[in-house]
């Protein structure tokens, strides 16, 4: 953690396990824009009046937040979406070290709702703010920074084209195998752009041969 001078990350054993499993498995792209996800997260939590370890619990932010696209990597592949990979990863990573039931819960939903702004944003702030804070990091609408932190916080977690390293981490992923980009996901939709290829309508789906016939005669 010295590298990251006084920036306000938790330094429990527990997180740098945390931090030492998601910089040895993900690109440095990805690793950075993890790290990031959790100032930012923290810094959006402190303009809605939100402590930390008083209002929420750090800890549970910062694990949600670094191990939020540990899905993208071959150890956090488990064959689904990456959110939810990632989720169940985080969550056996969790246990295996003896973290209470009801701790692991938090950080999985934080980390299988990430793409899910609408939701997310309305549980708890260890869960709102990692989706929060990860959509800031690619697209910073909402409060400005403070004068010069953005500047600090890329001096040691460079961006090294983290949106452009997601999205090829993402495609590379379903390309691979079809079956982690089911339609109308995020990654299922990042995948029909590269792709160019159409998706089913809602009749067309509707109509298949597993379906009930509801659409017979229309």
């Amino acid at each position: 953690m010295d590298t990251y001078g006084d920036l306000p990350f938790p330094r429990t054993d527990l997180a740098l396990d945390a931090l030492r499993l998601a910089r040895d498995t993900e690109s440095p792209a990805i690793f950075n824009h993890s790290m990031r996800s959790y100032l930012y997260g923290r810094f959006l939590g402190e303009r809605q009046g939100l402590r930390p370890d008083h209002d929420y619990d750090d800890e549970l932010l910062f694990l949600g937040c670094v191990l939020h696209d540990i899905g993208l990597t071959p150890h956090g592949d488990r064959g689904g979406r990456f959110d939810i990979d990632g989720a169940d990863t985080a969550a056996a990573f969790l246990h295996d070290r003896g973290v209470a039931a009801d701790r692991v819960e938090v950080v999985w939903d934080a980390v299988a709702l990430h793409l899910c702004f609408d939701v997310a944003i309305r549980k708890r702030p260890e869960i709102a703010l990692v989706t929060a804070g990860a959509g800031y990091d690619l697209g910073p609408e909402g409060p400005a920074l403070p004068e010069g932190y953005a500047d600090r916080v890329h001096a040691v977690l460079p961006r090294l084209r983290a949106a452009a390293a997601l999205h090829e981490a993402i495609v590379g992923q379903a390309l691979a195998d079809p079956g982690k980009a089911p339609p109308f996901s995020t990654p299922g939709e990042l995948l029909r752009q590269h792709t160019g290829e159409r998706w089913p309508t809602w009749r067309e789906l509707m109509s298949g041969e597993t379906g009930w016939g509801d659409y017979a005669g229309i």
